[in-house]
C-alpha cells in the first residue's frame, strides 16, 4: 500500500495508477467515503490512457485517524 506522511506526521493512503508521463486526473472523495469509491471511474480513465490518483482523506479509509 502507498502512503505519504504529512508535516504533522499523519499517514495518508493513496492510489496512483497508470503511466507516470500521462495526463493525471485526481479524485477527491467527500464525507464519509474513501478512495475505493472511485475505483470504477479510475479504471475507466486508466483504460483511456490517463494516470489516475485518489487518496483517503484524514480519518477516512486507510489514512490515519487524527
Amino acid at each position: 500500500m502507498a502512503f505519504f506522511t504529512t508535516t504533522d506526521g499523519t499517514n495518508i493512503f493513496y492510489k496512483d495508477w497508470g503511466p507516470r508521463d500521462a495526463q493525471p486526473i485526481v479524485f477527491h472523495h467527500g464525507w464519509p467515503l474513501s478512495s475505493d469509491d472511485w475505483d470504477n471511474q479510475m479504471l475507466y480513465f486508466l483504460e483511456k490512457g490517463y494516470r489516475v490518483i485518489a487518496h483517503d482523506r484524514r480519518g477516512h479509509g486507510r489514512s490515519d485517524q487524527t
